[in-house]
């Protein structure tokens, strides 16, 4: 199977037509996509419809999480149902199979990473933050715990891990992902993590366990000079 993986595609109306002749291309070189979240600029419904204007050129499955940028104008739900009706493999907490590869996700948050992450200790909105971040990584592990595949693959748009956010400010290290998401990769093991959102980051590194981790933001690619707007994988 070859899988395409990109994220952070922030697709835009007046760009569309070049984006349909960019990202089709997908059609002929993969068997999968995957999308780590940000599909949109402020997570608006037009937006969203100049999305899959493109997408929807696309004839392989495609996999998707949102991003915090498509969270952006509180459309999240709209969005994720039009991007269900139009038939995207949307990822929040649930797990999709094709290929014999199997694929679970969630938009994940931030918080930091061991041993420096935040802890829900102090004031109610310290503990209300940190008890997103820890729900983020129950659905990633209740994902990854309903596929009974070989090869597992994790998406999610937050970083799992902190190597892959290096080369962005270390001030935001913390607002770009979070270890509790490295937990469920440990428990369950997949062949592979993919994320986004550090636009500045760091394309591959592993876990503690050796789990490899990609962040396949577009930005990323560009910088690597991908031929086209995302990078496949051989499995």
């Amino acid at each position: 199977m070859r899988l395409a993986a990109v994220a952070d595609i922030h697709i835009k109306k007046e760009n569309y037509e070049e984006d349909i002749r960019r990202f089709s291309t997908v059609n002929d070189l993969a068997d999968a996509l995957v999308i780590a979240g940000d599909l949109t600029n402020h997570g608006l419904p037009n937006e969203m419809t100049a999305c899959l204007r493109v997408l929807e050129q696309i004839r392989v499955p495609i996999i998707a999480v949102l991003g915090n940028h498509d969270h952006e104008s509180g459309h999240q739900d709209e969005l994720a149902g039009m991007l269900r009706v139009a038939g995207v493999h949307l990822l929040d907490g649930n797990c999709f199979e094709v290929g014999g590869i199997g694929f679970a996700g969630t938009k994940g948050f931030c918080g930091g990473f061991s041993p420096h992450e935040l802890m829900p200790f102090g004031e109610t909105g310290i503990k209300n933050f940190v008890e997103i971040a820890d729900r983020e990584m129950v659905k990633l592990d209740y994902g990854l715990a309903q596929l009974h595949t070989e090869k597992k693959i994790a998406i999610t748009h937050y970083a799992p891990i902190k190597d892959t956010i290096v080369g962005e400010p270390e001030a935001i290290f913390p607002f770009l992902g979070s270890s509790r998401l490295e937990r469920a990769l440990s428990r369950h093991k997949p062949v592979l993590a993919l994320h986004g959102h550090a636009h500045k980051g760091t394309f591959s590194a592993v876990t503690q366990d050796g789990i490899p981790v990609h962040n396949v933001a577009l930005h990323i690619l560009r910088a690597r000079k991908e031929e086209h707007p995302f990078v496949i994988f051989d499995f």
